[in-house]
Parts: structure tokens; sequence; C-alpha cells
């Protein structure tokens, strides 16, 4: 997910206003040496996120280490960067889709991340499978926002219908692997007079799956909930299975196995 299509999509701003840009952005790229690609909003606006302008003051990020000063620019500096993370647009080096979202997730609003999200995933710039497994990759590398952006993701799923993200990759590795199919968000059980509802449950076997979030918090108030429903599922003859975020994205093998143990 590396590359851009040939055009911005320009938003709001006349053509020549934003050519003009596109020079001065020019010119400010040129005048850096080595490794620097456009970055944050100014980005955003080249790979033609909704609601994005191309305008001075622009934002460029450099390999840490390096301390380089462009008078009205931003210029931030990465401590980690790959060719997962660059791409091109209007012949500029720029940040891919897929990073720019994670590095806006930590100053934008919900609604500024909503549009860019959305537009990013319209014009085919990234999907939610890779933005889900670069997240991963990153987030140990103490990147704030990320749970802005996890946020902003589930409320699209929730807005386009359908199963979660994480339903839909468990779902999605258990056809790869030929096991059967669950039925998803099914009510089994009752606890203190409300249904309890699991996110799979296997015909024909007392095996059920918990998809757990990707959740940065939980507090006690969540865990005591939780521990209360999975002791009602054992107690009504389940057996239940809970899988992390990090079981189903990076975690797969290990994941099936235990799964292929139950079922058998």
């Amino acid at each position: 997910m590396n590359s851009a299509r040939s055009g911005p999509r320009i938003s709001g701003m006349q053509p020549h206003i934003f050519l003009q840009s596109l020079r001065l952005l020019e010119a400010l790229v040129d005048s850096i040496d080595g490794e620097r690609w456009v970055s944050g909003p100014s980005g955003a606006a080249l790979l033609g996120f909704d609601g994005y302008s191309l305008k001075p003051p622009f934002d460029l990020v450099i390999p840490n280490g390096r301390r380089i000063h462009r008078g009205q620019h931003r210029i931030h500096r990465l401590r980690s960067i790959n060719l997962l993370d660059t791409s091109t647009a209007m012949g500029l080096p720029c940040l891919s889709a897929t990073r720019l979202l994670i590095e806006l997730a930590a100053t934008e609003t919900p609604r500024r991340l909503t549009a860019a999200l959305d537009s990013a995933l319209r014009d085919g710039l990234t999907s939610e499978d890779f933005l889900h497994r670069r997240m991963v990759e990153l987030r140990t590398r103490g990147r704030s926002g990320l749970d802005r952006l996890l946020a902003v993701l589930a409320g699209s799923e929730l807005s386009r219908g359908g199963h979660s993200f994480l339903e839909r990759a468990f779902l999605e590795l258990l056809g790869e692997l030929g096991l059967p199919l669950p039925v998803t968000q099914q009510v089994v059980a009752a606890r203190a007079k409300k249904l309890i509802r699991v996110d799979c449950r296997f015909s024909g076997t007392n095996v059920v799956v918990e998809l757990l979030g990707y959740q940065w918090h939980r507090t006690p108030m969540q865990m005591q909930a939780d521990a209360e429903r999975l002791n009602r599922l054992q107690l009504d003859g389940f057996l239940a299975m809970q899988f992390t975020y990090h079981d189903v994205v990076t975690r797969a093998p290990m994941m099936l196995a235990s799964l292929e143990e139950a079922l058998s």
C-alpha cells in the first residue's frame, strides 16, 4: 500500500491556487537533501484526503537524528520509517496514506480523522486490514492517537454494517483452513436477567468464541462484567474461548491450533 493515484482530488481549492501551493512545496522539498517526505495535513492534501487543502506552512518529516529548519514550515522527525510507510504524490516523496492516518490520529479530531479515513478507503489508498496490521506493528513504539483511530475505524464499520474488522478477519482465517464457520452474534445464555450474546458459536458443539477488541485500557467495571459473563457461559455448559486482537492479527497459527483442539 505504498503508491498513490496519479492526481489529487483537490478539496475546495481553485486549480491555479493548488498549483501555486504545489510549486512552493516542490521548492521546499528540493531545498532539503537526503530523505524527506511530505506529511501531516500537507501530505493529506497531496493524497486527496477530504477536508484538506494544500497551503503553507507545509509539513515534512525527516529521519530522527537530523535537524533542519525552514522558517515557518513544520519539519518533524520520525523514529522509524520503512518502505511500507512511503509513497509518492504529484511527483513528491510523501508518507503513505496508511502512515499518514496513523500520524494524523495524534492531532486530528475524530470528525476530521473519519473524513480522512473514509476518503483513503474510498480511493483505494489503504485497506482496513493493512491499516490494522500496521497499527499493531507501530503500537509498541509509544505512538499516541491509535486509540482514537481505532474508535474511528469501529465507527465507520458500524456505519457500513456487517461484521467488525476482527470478526471478519477471524471468519476469513477459518475459511482459508476449511474449518467450519460459526453462527455469529447469537444469544446463548442470560446473566442477571440480561441476555448474553456471543460473537461466535459453532453449531453442534459447545464451543463459543469471544473476540476481544484492540482495547488499550480495561476498567475494573469492565473486567468484573467480563468475568461474570465468562463464568455464566461456563456454568451453562459452554466451552468459552477468548481470542484477542493480537491472537487474530499476529498470532493466528497458535490461535487456530487452540480452536482446532477445542472443536475436536
